[in-house]
């Protein structure tokens, strides 16, 4: 019986600062892993990472290990599973519904958009990633979890924080710490705003759980908001800035997806080649196989999204961004009963709304020097900047 191969010398700041050289190793060389610096066997297949995602009996989300619990200071939903995830997941799928996205926070996204546009310097390099992709993320993200007082400052700083902690798999105690400062600062805020959301009920998610007929445990609306802070700001932010790197550096694809307005494959292509989301942890349940490799009850495995979206047996030269390429689905936005709530909300705001406006307002953006962007994140990944001048 095979032995499940053993990584010893890939570090945790190797996955961070550059992981698609590693994942293409691993999947050509041993897709089933144990990576010791990060305590997981990482799974690099689209066909296994899907497996996983797809049967929740065998492999579940309450990882005991999880950075994400002290991170969030709370059991959340993403590590929960059956009807108590269900449970908790349904309870703002209100605030979500395509009615309430086309009603109210597709035209208050417009506007914001316009809003941060407006605000940017045409005649200088400009910062995207600080000056659009992180401020208008955050802002309309304020809006529909019901916590507009919360500044662009104040959401950019808490979503990143939680992202640190949540994806902390080497356990360095800084990133619990700023957890912790960030956690007491969004309890507080939200103990504040409990009274006007009764008073006044509204579509936004704090509203829509405060107000239900059989309404969720406080501590658990606290940590559903929280969730969304985290994946719903880094998520759109990154995907965004992604999208805008792959265009201006492919210049024939920029051109004939200005000619053909198929910003909806601009989007999924961006999400595919570098997933906001890159990698989540699942507990094994029951002795089982991968690829013929035994997985006994009690590990944990980590499927990568990152990886498994630039698969060979999928996708034809997957580490390039190419909006035309032939279909094929991607896993940026998970699968299974943990698949992404925001998907609906992400496709709309960045591939309907932002691109467009973006590109209709500046057609003739260029990025000077690619090599200085910066990217990093092992469990969440995305550019750190995105320095563009706006012609």
């Amino acid at each position: 019986m095979k032995a499940i191969p053993v990584d010893s010398r890939t570090t945790f700041d190797d996955l961070t600062r550059d992981p698609y050289p590693i994942y293409r190793r691993m999947r050509a060389e041993a897709p089933v892993i144990r990576v010791e610096s990060v305590k997981r066997i990482l799974l690099t297949r689209a066909a296994d990472t899907k497996y996983v995602k797809d049967t929740p009996a065998l492999f579940s989300s309450d990882d005991p290990n999880t950075p994400m619990e002290p991170a969030f200071q709370a059991h959340t939903l993403m590590r929960k599973d059956g009807k108590e995830h269900l449970r908790e997941r349904m309870a703002m799928a209100k605030a979500y519904s395509p009615k309430v996205i086309a009603s109210d926070w597709g035209p208050l996204y417009t506007r914001i958009v316009n809003d941060y546009l407006d605000r940017l310097p045409t005649d200088e390099v400009v910062d995207l990633f600080t000056g659009l992709c992180a401020p208008a993320a955050a802002r309309i993200l304020a809006h529909i979890l019901g916590i507009p007082e919360a500044t662009d400052d104040e959401m950019i700083r808490w979503s990143q924080t939680l992202m640190d902690g949540a994806g902390n798999f080497a356990w360095r105690p800084e990133p619990f710490e700023r957890s912790d400062r960030a956690n007491a600062e969004m309890n507080a805020l939200f103990d504040s705003l409990i009274a006007r959301h009764r008073a006044e009920p509204n579509p936004s998610a704090f509203s829509v759980m405060l107000n239900s007929a059989d309404p969720i445990p406080m501590s658990q609306i606290y940590s559903n908001i929280k969730i969304a802070i985290g994946g719903g700001l880094n998520e759109p932010r990154d995907a965004l800035a992604t999208i805008v790197y792959g265009l201006l550096t492919n210049p024939d694809q920029f051109e004939e997806l200005k000619r053909r307005e198929c910003w909806d494959l601009a989007f999924e292509e961006g999400v595919r080649w570098v997933a906001p989301i890159q990698a989540s942890s699942r507990l094994v349940l029951e002795d089982t196989e991968i690829r013929g490799i035994p997985i006994p009850k009690g590990e944990t495995v980590m499927t990568i999204q990152a990886s498994a979206n630039r698969d060979e047996e999928l996708f034809e030269d997957g580490e390039v961004y190419d909006l035309f390429r032939k279909k094929a689905p991607h896993q940026a936005f998970g699968s299974g009963p943990h698949h992404c709530q925001g998907m609906h909300i992400s496709r709309l705001t960045v591939g309907a709304i932002m691109l467009p406006i973006l590109f209709e307002r500046f057609p003739n953006m260029t990025l000077p020097d690619p090599d200085a962007v910066r990217w990093s994140g092992f469990g969440f990944r995305g550019p750190l900047n995105m320095p563009v001048r706006l012609n």
